[in-house]
């Protein structure tokens, strides 16, 4: 039998609103040498009933206990046997042309990865981690490492440990489809969004996602090599995405605030330059800069409102462009 140039595994959980659609959309691929994994974790609705209908030799579907996104990737992967994985999501859909248009520029450019999206393409070189949606992996290059998968027990930033990982080692085979369209849906019941309302759970996990990182570096000995690739990952998941982005109280904050510090002495900063230093956001150093968690919410408060009012005043330019471009500076610089 012949591999196939991609396997496309789906973890599934409670989707039947949308997981029709999903599949279908799959099957609309202008490539049509590809295989579909199904992984149903334990979904108390009609998910698993929805995708029978779908299964052939093409499409695999699988039932597990429910274990978890990461269980179900995992196990998805380990039943792979395409050229190139891609994860998705079971409440998204695929532009017709994605698989194909992604397949081609990965073997043109003899990627490990390859970065979809516009986004992410102008970020890089400073990317330290993607979500599945973004990431179009070569399969030799995940059974080169098969001690690096999804973490299991860990969501969310399960994706985020994982490409990290994977981009510290393959950054100079990464290849880029910035006109892959993924079309990403938005409801109330998505996994990020339950996740971030219960706060304890999450910051139970950042030391587990530390011990994680902290075990990858000293195994591939990439701490001297990698510090701002490790400093850009801690900027993006625990300062920006949880720090900042959380409702925390101020006991919560005081207590993150402490494990990133403390992680980034150990471990970050002996081996980070001057000149990386230099990549990281004025908030970020400030925050590491800081004696405590209190200094840092006052400078930040005030550093949030000028921007606001900054905001606020570009709406009086005459010209559309000129604001547009002001607008996008100002919440770079900012984070409002």
């Amino acid at each position: 039998m012949n591999m196939k140039k991609v396997s496309i595994i789906i973890p599934i959980y409670n989707a039947s609103a949308f997981i029709r659609e999903t599949i279908e959309s799959v099957l609309q691929q202008s490539i049509k040498d590809i295989e579909l994994i199904l992984v149903d974790d334990g979904s108390t609705d009609h998910s698993y009933q929805i995708c029978q209908e779908f299964v052939t030799d093409n499409i695999k579907l699988f039932h597990q206990e429910n274990s978890g996104v990461s269980v179900a990737r995992n196990f998805g992967l380990s039943k792979a046997e395409g050229e190139y994985i891609f994860f998705m999501d079971a409440d998204d859909t695929l532009d017709t042309f994605f698989i194909e248009s992604s397949y081609l520029r990965a073997k043109k450019e003899n990627s490990d990865i390859l970065v979809i999206g516009e986004y992410f393409k102008r970020r890089f070189p400073d990317v330290m981690c993607l979500p599945t949606c973004a990431m179009f992996i070569r399969h030799k290059f995940l059974k080169k490492y098969p001690d690096i998968r999804f973490p299991i027990g860990i969501q969310p930033c399960e994706d985020g440990l994982f490409s990290h990982q994977l981009l510290a080692l393959t950054l100079h085979k990464v290849g880029f489809n910035p006109k892959g369209i993924y079309h990403y849906r938005k409801h109330p019941n998505q996994n990020h969004i339950i996740i971030n309302k219960n706060i304890e759970k999450v910051l139970s996990q950042i030391p587990l996602w530390f011990k994680i990182l902290e075990d990858f570096y000293s195994k591939n000995n990439l701490f001297e090599n990698k510090a701002l690739h490790l400093a850009l990952f801690l900027e993006h998941e625990p300062f920006e995405f949880r720090y900042l982005g959380m409702p925390l109280d101020n006991e919560q904050k005081k207590i993150l605030f402490r494990l990133i510090k403390d992680f980034m002495h150990k471990n970050v900063f002996p081996f980070l330059s001057k000149k990386d230093m230099k990549k990281l956001s004025i908030p970020f150093v400030r925050f590491l800069q800081s004696e405590d968690n209190t200094e840092f919410d006052i400078w930040h408060r005030k550093r949030v409102l000028k921007g606001k009012i900054l905001r606020n005043l570009i709406k009086f330019i005459p010209i559309k462009k000129m604001r547009k471009d002001l607008r996008e500076k100002i919440q770079k610089h900012y984070m409002v």
